[in-house]
């Protein structure tokens, strides 16, 4: 991968840079940090319509390393409203305000950025800003960033009617987009060489994300422009923005475009249209777009297929998906095409469980077409998870064996399931041999993880068999493993209820040095135990630093 796509995707390549989060008063993601757990609390709406109950969230200047993620503040039931914040940042910032709801109304969509239908020509609030200049500037602009070290500012947002009338939304944002959009305009003037269609399905998703549609839209003429071909990911991206914004014509005209400048283009935009007209209710013109697309007959790759299986199952299309895979399966002829692949195996099969159709599950795992598909590891362990899952043991261990025939070498977490479907049975050695077969495995083989011995350990503790517990955690270690929060507490919940309170308080000694702190379940636990035994002082001073009892609620008691 070259220099420009590494700095690129560096930008570009998390959720966080892009989306939106919403859903609460506040958002924050790291790095962003506040001073106190009080800060970082959500503001109560009482809070936000009087500015004194609410003190300012304030972030030292050394917390901000990258562009920190979106903050929104939702819900403005009340005008004018003082919001006192402090940021510490350097970096571009765009504002923007959104109608959320009017009285007699439902919830619009969050992207909504209309003015409510009366009065129409009102928007939803005016900003007074005597502290804050950004937000002088028009909505959806981006103004740098005035300040380089932590400093405070308030706005107040004024109705344009009464002050019931809107609840709207002040969002405050970095704009992260800024940094990926520069790396692709230096790459403009001074690489050897163009974006490819991957850096453009990157900066439109990215730009549709945060509501800049058009900004995407324009990225898209200007990928046209500069020779490239339609790219159906590019497209897709626009179409998917617009269905999501109401604006169906103007997906239907994209799409339109689409098929007028390529013959062959990716068939995941059906399932796009598919899962928006089902969304609208309308199941006729669902299905008329996939047939489109089958009637086409285009070669479509195991992504693309994939895609439109899971679509076709989540609407109870079965039958199709059925005869979509059984295309696939007939297409399929490697090393000239690859018409499917594991994770269309692992579609179908989990639909199969879903409907209880245990048996048709292991014969659609075995299907084949002329040619073959090379299951792997993930494959097996997909299917044996869900067979243990029901307490198929006797199928789940034909397709283990299966497995090794073939020379695949089971993961970890196929192990892990068949542990655990051991000890549902009453397998205590059956579980402890799959175990064994795990840790002995030598190079190149999967290595156990503290979560498949957590489920040793929960298993011979509650088959009576706390002393091999204790043995297999001493040699724990071994492995280059340390102990976690849960393994602590399963063992020493174990010792405690055997009365083994010497060995007990010595893990808790050991789980005190690690600097891991006792859950509450354990806390009462161990308070029980010890403080029956006349030895309780003592252990919540082990983990407490002083003498109270460990649990209040035990103490209450």
């Amino acid at each position: 991968m070259s220099f420009y796509r590494r700095l690129l995707l560096l930008h570009s390549a998390t959720d966080g840079a892009f989306g939106l989060r919403r859903g609460a008063l506040f958002s924050v993601s790291r790095p962003f940090a506040f001073s106190s757990a009080e800060e970082a609390a959500p503001l109560s709406a009482a809070a936000v319509n009087d500015a004194s109950a609410s003190s300012p969230l304030s972030m030292p200047s050394d917390a901000i390393q990258t562009p920190p993620a979106p903050l929104e503040i939702l819900t403005l039931p009340a005008f004018p409203t003082q919001l006192p914040l402090s940021l510490a940042t350097g970096f571009p910032f765009t504002t923007a305000s959104r109608l959320l709801s009017a009285p007699g109304s439902s919830m619009l969509p969050p992207s909504t950025l209309d003015t409510p239908s009366s009065p129409p020509s009102d928007p939803p609030c005016s900003h007074a800003t005597p502290s804050w200049p950004l937000c002088t500037a028009p909505l959806g602009t981006t103004t740098p960033w005035p300040f380089s070290t932590s400093s405070s500012f308030s706005t107040t947002l004024f109705p344009t009617s009464s002050p019931t009338t809107f609840s709207s939304t002040l969002i405050v944002m970095p704009d992260v987009l800024t940094p990926p959009l520069d790396v692709y305009r230096h790459i403009l003037a001074n690489a050897p060489f163009s974006p490819s269609p991957v850096t453009y399905r990157h900066l439109t998703k990215g730009l549709i994300n945060v509501g800049r549609i058009t900004e995407a839209l324009d990225l898209l003429r200007e990928m046209l422009s500069r020779g490239h071909g339609a790219d159906s990911l590019v497209y897709n991206n626009l179409i998917a923005g617009f269905i999501d914004l109401g604006n169906m014509d103007k997906a239907i005209e994209l799409f339109d475009e689409l098929r007028e400048r390529c013959l062959v283009y990716d068939g995941v935009v059906h399932a796009t249209f598919m899962e928006a007209y089902w969304k609208l209710g309308k199941d006729k013109e669902a299905m008329e777009s996939y047939q489109s697309l089958i009637d086409r007959q285009f070669k479509m790759i195991p992504a693309t297929c994939n895609v439109l299986l899971e679509t076709l199952l989540k609407h109870d299309k079965v039958a199709e998906a059925n005869k979509l895979f059984e295309h696939m399966l007939d297409e399929h002829k490697p090393p000239v095409f690859m018409a499917l692949n594991t994770e269309t195996y692992n579609i179908m099969v989990n639909r199969c469980f879903q409907e209880g159709n245990f048996a048709q599950a292991i014969e659609v795992f075995h299907k084949t077409g002329l040619k073959p598909l090379a299951m792997d590891a993930g494959c097996y362990g997909n299917i044996i998870g869900k067979l243990c899952q029901n307490l198929m043991m006797s199928e789940a261990e034909k397709l283990y064996e299966e497995m090794l025939s073939k020379s695949i070498n089971p993961d970890t977490a196929t192990y892990g399931f068949l542990v655990d479907a051991c000890f549902a049975d009453g397998r205590v050695e059956d579980a402890l041999s799959y175990f064994d077969k795990l840790v002995s495995s030598g190079e190149g083989y999967p290595k156990p993880v503290r979560e498949v011995y957590n489920k040793i350990f929960d298993g011979l503790i509650k088959a009576g068999c706390l002393g091999q517990a204790m043995d297999i955690f001493s040699k724990m270690g071994e492995r280059e493993l340390k102990p976690d929060a849960v393994t602590y507490e399963i063992l020493v919940a174990g010792l405690c209820k055997a009365g083994d309170l010497d060995h007990g308080r010595a893990l808790l000694e050991e789980m005190v040095r690690g600097g891991i702190r006792a859950s509450s379940e354990l806390c009462s636990i161990v308070s029980d135990t010890f403080v029956k035994a006349g030895q309780g002082e003592d252990v919540e001073l082990l983990l407490t630093g002083k003498k109270v009892p460990i649990c209040s609620s035990v103490a209450s008691a």
